[in-house]
């Protein structure tokens, strides 16, 4: 009797059981010890796998998809390109609505998995008829047969995390875990996983990323909507400039806001110290870490997890291209002259 061929049924049963990575070199002389959540080895590449998978297949059972239905979602990029990549496997059209701030890449990536791509300003308020939001809704209304995402307030977002990235995390560090660090945007990644480590134990410390620019770290602390906060920034798929249901805000301990040129040059150095090539929001998400270790928030006891939700292939004509660095002006002061003496003089120490 022949052994049956040992292979996936399609690249969508890829999806989860991501890998758990010591840091090593960045967290050199921090208190604690120090893991990685490496969402981009998702098929997909990033955490955004988990909900578009798990949002079609709960739309499929309650009827909503039909074949041939379209698909509508806004997104930053990635959770576009997942959306794409499972609405093509299972026969679905798929139309984004996404941000000009996502990068070329991104934007590429979605055309080239199948997705009609309309790209809109990122610099509007959210209820103008231009920002990404609005024009997915109405794609929604005029598309016969279609479904609208609308990841900021599917609660949906937040299961899926429940369901399969905080079990993963509790499982992989035998329940020692006693902080997450996970950039927030949606909310869905950092509100599901929380919700399914508190429940294991209640002590266990859930840390937001906000972006400087974005709402959401003032909404946490006064529970309000202060729009003198907004103003332009640059990474992408962390912050917002509305207050999204997908977020759930009692199960967030803190938030700690980073910079986008701190961001974009410690995910280079994430990249080159850790060889772990990260996107920008993994890169917002270990800077978060370094601040709170500046001021020795983690003790030596702790077990720290940092969510890594994208890859740095999405970023190469962004923050790993020197040009985009130079336009921005994140090469104007010493920060990489700096960064590039510490990581010299680490590997001196090291041989």
């Amino acid at each position: 009797m022949n052994n049956p061929v040992n292979a996936y049924q399609n690249i969508l049963k890829l999806i989860g059981d991501t890998p758990l990575v010591k840091l090593n070199r960045i967290v050199k002389n921090f208190e604690g010890n120090y893991y990685a959540k490496l969402e981009a080895f998702n098929p997909g590449h990033s955490n955004k796998d988990r909900i578009a998978y798990h949002i079609i297949e709960e739309a499929e059972k309650s009827g909503l998809l039909k074949p041939g239905s379209t698909i509508i979602e806004t997104t930053s990029g990635n959770t576009g390109f997942s959306l794409a990549m499972v609405s093509m496997i299972k026969g679905y059209n798929c139309i984004l609505a996404v941000s000009s701030k996502s990068s070329r890449d991104k934007i590429n990536m979605l055309s080239a998995m199948g997705a009609q791509v309309h790209v809109c300003p990122a610099n509007v308020p959210a209820d103008d008829s231009r920002s990404y939001y609005e024009v997915a809704k109405r794609l929604h209304n005029e598309i016969k047969d279609s479904i609208y995402i609308n990841q900021y307030f599917n609660e949906l977002n937040i299961n899926a995390h429940y369901r399969t990235t905080g079990p993963e995390i509790w499982k992989q560090t035998n329940g020692k875990i006693t902080h997450l660090v996970a950039s927030s945007g949606t909310g869905g990644t950092i509100s599901g996983s929380a919700k399914y480590l508190k429940e294991q134990n209640p002590s266990i410390k859930i840390i937001g990323v906000d972006a400087y620019g974005s709402v959401l770290k003032k909404y946490h602390e006064t529970q309000e909507f202060d729009p003198n906060e907004i103003y332009p920034y640059r990474i992408e798929g962390l912050g917002k400039n509305l207050i999204p249901s997908a977020t759930d805000f009692e199960s967030i301990d803190r938030f700690v806001k980073v910079t986008d040129e701190d961001s974009a040059h410690t995910a280079r150095k994430v990249t080159r110290s850790e060889g772990i090539f990260v996107g920008y929001t993994s890169g917002a998400a270990m800077q978060a870490v370094i601040q709170l270790s500046q001021e020795k928030y983690f003790s030596k006891a702790d077990e720290i997890v940092v969510m890594f939700p994208d890859h740095g292939s999405r970023y190469m004509s962004k923050i790993y291209s020197e040009e985009w660095m130079e336009q921005q002006g994140f090469f104007d002061s010493d920060h990489e002259s700096q960064q590039q003496i510490e990581y010299v003089n680490e590997l001196n120490e090291n041989q």
